[in-house]
C-alpha cells in the first residue's frame, strides 16, 4: 500500500525528476550488460588458450607444461614428492593443488616423461593413485633430453610475476601424437588420440625424407582398433576399438586387453547388465585382473563362444566407438587440424630448434676459440708484464690491446674492451703453469668441432633424421605397438540378440505380441528378441512390420507373419489375388527387398487375397489349381496354374492375369 508524503522521512521525487534519475542510470546499466559480454567472451577465451586445448609447439596444456618446468627446477637425479613437486608448480598455475596432482599423475600413467615409484594408479583398473605425499617422481631420462633447453625457451611472467615461466617448452619431439591429449573447454573441445612412439619416430624421419607418412592409434590398453574411418584424426572421423576376447573351451572367455577408454569394473559391469537383461545367457563372471587384464567369463552348457562373443561386442562395453576431435592453439587461437598436420608442424619445428641449438653451439665454440686464443697470445707474449706499472684502469686496458695488435690478424673477430679486461682476471698460478702445447691442442679440438658444427648446420635434414634415429635406438626398447590395427565389420545388436521373448498370434483379430499368451484364439508365432520386427500380411493385401511389442495391430485376417530378415533377398513369395477393381485374379512372385520401415502399411495385393505360400528360394515353385465359380459361357471351372512359369519381381508389380472369372476356391495341383 502507498504511503503518502507526510508519512515518508523522504518526500517523493516528482514525475520529472524519476525520468531524469533513470536517464542518468541507463548508461550504468548499459555498461554492466557490455561487461558481461565481455567478460564472457575473456572467460572462454582464458579457458581455451590456458586451461583446455595443447599448444602446437609443445603438445602441452599449460598445467602440464607448468608441471614439467617446476619438475626441472627441482631435478637433481632423486625423486621428489608429489607433494613437494605440486607446491612447487603452484608458484607458476594460478589453481588449487588438486589439479595439479591430477595432472600430474595422469601425466605419469602416460609413461613418456615421468618416472614414478610408488601406487601410481592403475589404467586398467580404474584404481586411483596413492596421496601425494606418498609417492614420488621426477624426470625421465628421454623427458631430460627433449623437453627442455633453457637457451631456445620463450620466457614470460607467471601470474604474480615473481617469476619466469615458459610460453612453450622447446620439445624435439611430436609429444601430443604420443601422449594424446582431452579437453573440455567453452564450446569447444579437443580429443588427440595417443600414437606409438616408434611409429611416430619413423613417420618424422619419412617426413623428413619427403615422404607422406600415415599414423594411427595405439592404446597402452591394447584391443584392437578398426581406423577405417579414422580421417586422420580429424574432427568426424570415428574408431571403433574391442577388447581382445579368447575362446580358451567351449564354456569360457577370457578378456585380456580391454578397449581405450574403459576401465576393467566398469566392462564388468556392462557385462552383467547385460545378462541381467537377458540380451546375453551366460553362467557367471570372474576379475582376475592384476598387472594385466583378465575377466574370465563362464557359459552355459551348450553355448555357442563365437556368439556369445559377438555379443559381448554388441550390448557390453567390450566394444566402444571414439570420436577423434584434433584441436591445437595455433597463433594464439584454436585451429582445427590433423593428424599429419600435427606430425609435419612437430617434425619442422623439432628441425628447427636443432638448427636454433646447432648456431648457439657454434657461437660459443667461436667464442671459446677467441678466448683461448687471446689467453695464450697474453701469456706466452708476456704482455701481462707490461700492465704492471700502469696507475689506471684505462692505461691497463690500452697497454693491452697495444699489446695484443701485432698477433691478432689471426683472430676471427676484433679485440673487444671486454675481451682485456678478461685477460686482467687470470689468476699468476695460472699464468705460471700455462702450456702452449695443450693449448694448442684445446684449440685444435675446438677448430675441429667447429668445422663439425658447420657440418651439421649444412646438412640440417640429415642431422634431424639422425636426431630421430637415435631417440629410437635409445628409448623404442619395451615400446612396441600395442593395438592391434585390424577391420571388423558392425555387429548389430539384432543380430545377436537372445531369443528371450515368446511371441503369440491371434489370426482372426490381428493381433501380434509377447501379452497374448492368455487369448484363446491366440497361438504360437516362435522365439524371438525385444529387439526383432515381426512382419505380417492380411487377408486385404496389406503388410506391415511393427518392433515385437507387447500387442500391435497387423490387420484381421492374417495370412502370414513372421520375424522380419531386413536384406533377404531369397525367400520367395507366391501371391493369388483379386483385384479390387477389375475383380479379375492376377497371380504375382516376388522378394521382400530393402526400404521397408517400421509402422507403414504396404500395399503387395490390389486386392484380396486368394493364395499365399512361402517358398526359401525362387527354384521352389508350388503348383496350384484355380476353381471358377458357375456361370453363363464357363466351361472348363479348373484352371491349372504353376507359379514356376512367373518371373520373381518386386513386391510393388502388379502381376500377371490368371482369369477374368470370379474364382471360387484354389486348391494345390499336382
Amino acid at each position: 500500500m502507498r504511503k503518502n508524503n507526510a508519512d515518508n522521512d523522504q518526500p517523493e521525487l516528482p514525475l520529472a525528476r524519476t525520468s531524469e534519475t533513470a536517464r542518468a542510470v541507463a548508461p550504468a546499466l548499459k555498461h554492466v550488460d557490455g561487461m558481461f559480454e565481455t567478460w564472457f567472451v575473456e572467460y572462454a577465451s582464458y579457458v581455451i588458450l590456458d586451461r583446455a586445448v595443447p599448444h602446437i609447439n609443445d603438445g602441452l596444456k599449460p598445467v602440464q607444461r607448468r608441471i614439467l618446468h617446476s619438475l626441472k627446477e627441482l631435478e637433481d637425479g632423486r625423486y621428489n614428492k608429489v607433494a613437494n613437486a605440486v607446491g612447487n608448480t603452484m608458484k607458476y598455475h594460478p589453481h588449487g593443488d588438486a589439479s595439479i596432482t591430477d595432472a600430474l599423475v595422469g601425466l605419469g600413467q602416460k609413461d613418456l616423461l615421468i618416472d614414478m615409484q610408488g601406487n601410481w594408479g592403475n589404467i586398467i583398473t580404474g584404481d586411483p593413485a596413492a596421496a601425494a605425499r606418498y609417492i614420488e617422481a621426477r624426470l625421465s631420462k628421454f623427458a631430460l633430453e627433449t623437453v627442455f633447453n633453457p637457451k631456445t625457451t620463450q620466457w614470460t611472467k607467471s601470474y604474480d610475476e615473481r617469476n619466469d615461466e615458459p610460453v612453450t617448452l622447446p620439445v624435439k619431439f611430436p609429444l601430443l601424437l604420443a601422449q594424446g591429449v582431452e579437453g573440455i573447454a567453452v564450446g569447444l573441445s579437443c580429443k588427440v588420440l595417443p600414437h606409438n612412439f616408434i611409429e611416430i619416430l619413423d613417420a618424422s624421419i619419412a617426413i623428413l625424407k619427403g615422404k607422406t607418412p600415415a599414423l594411427f592409434p595405439d592404446f597402452l590398453t591394447g584391443g584392437f582398433a578398426d581406423c577405417t574411418e579414422y580421417q586422420d584424426g580429424r574432427r568426424g572421423g570415428k574408431v571403433r576399438v574391442r577388447a581382445r576376447i579368447e575362446v580358451r573351451s567351449p564354456n569360457l572367455l577370457a578378456v585380456t586387453e580391454i578397449p581405450f577408454g574403459t576401465v576393467v569394473p566398469n566392462l564388468i559391469a556392462s557385462i552383467v547388465s547385460a545378462h541381467q537383461r537377458e540380451k546375453i545367457k551366460i553362467k557367471k563372471v570372474d576379475d582376475n585382473t592384476s598387472e594385466k587384464a583378465e575377466i574370465l567369463i563362464h557359459l552355459l552348457p551348450g553355448s555357442d563362444p563365437e556368439v556369445i562373443r559377438n555379443a559381448l561386442y554388441a550390448f557390453t562395453e567390450c566394444e566402444i566407438l571414439i570420436h577423434p576431435n584434433a584441436v591445437v592453439i595455433l597463433d594464439q587461437k584454436p585451429s582445427f587440424t590433423s593428424v599429419s598436420d600435427i606430425l609435419r608442424i612437430s617434425t619442422e619445428r623439432t628441425r628447427d630448434l636443432l638448427r636454433q641449438e646447432l648456431e648457439i653451439r657454434l657461437g660459443e665454440l667461436n667464442q671459446r676459440w677467441h678466448t683461448l686464443s687471446l689467453e695464450k697470445i697474453f701469456i706466452e707474449k708476456k704482455i701481462y708484464q707490461k700492465i704492471e706499472e700502469c696507475e689506471t684502469w684505462e692505461s691497463v686496458l690500452s697497454t693491452i690491446d697495444r699489446g695484443l695488435a701485432p698477433y691478432t690478424k689471426k683472430l676471427k673477430e676484433p679485440v673487444t674492451p671486454e675481451d682485456c679486461a678478461h685477460l686482467t682476471e687470470i689468476k699468476i698460478k695460472r699464468i705460471s703453469k700455462f702450456d702452449s702445447r695443450n693449448a694448442d691442442d684445446e684449440l685444435r679440438k675446438i677448430q675441429e668441432a667447429i668445422g663439425e658444427t658447420k657440418g651439421f648446420l649444412a646438412n640440417l635434414t640429415a642431422y634431424a633424421v639422425a636426431w630421430f634415429q637415435n631417440l629410437k635406438k635409445k628409448y623404442s626398447k619395451g615400446r612396441e605397438r600395442r593395438t592391434e590395427i585390424t577391420t571388423f565389420s558392425a555387429i548389430t545388436a539384432a543380430s545377436v540378440a537372445h531369443a528371450n521373448t515368446k511371441l503369440f498370434i491371434n489370426k482372426k483379430d490381428g493381433f501380434i505380441g509377447w501379452n497374448l499368451k492368455k487369448d484363446d484364439a491366440a497361438e504360437p508365432l516362435g522365439d524371438c528378441s525385444d529387439l526383432d520386427d515381426v512382419m505380417a500380411i492380411s487377408r486385404d493385401g496389406n503388410l506391415k512390420v511393427n518392433k515385437v511389442t507387447e500387442k500391435e495391430f497387423f490387420g484381421a485376417d492374417i495370412q502370414y507373419a513372421t520375424i522380419f530378415q531386413r536384406g533377404d533377398t531369397s525367400t520367395t513369395y507366391n501371391l493369388l489375388y483379386e483385384h479390387k477393381e477389375t475383380g479379375a485374379t492376377f497371380a504375382k512372385r516376388f522378394h521382400m527387398g530393402d526400404g521397408v520401415i517400421r509402422d507403414r502399411v504396404y500395399p503387395v495385393a490390389g486386392g484380396k487375397i486368394l493364395h499365399l505360400t512361402v517358398s526359401p528360394n525362387p527354384e521352389e515353385a508350388p503348383k496350384l489349381v484355380v476353381h471358377l465359380k458357375e456361370g453363363p459361357g464357363i466351361r472348363i471351372r479348373e484352371i491349372p496354374f504353376d507359379f514356376a512359369t512367373l518371373a520373381v519381381k518386386n513386391r510393388t508389380s502388379l502381376g500377371n492375369r490368371v482369369t477374368k472369372n470370379k474364382v471360387q476356391k484354389v486348391t494345390r495341383g499336382k
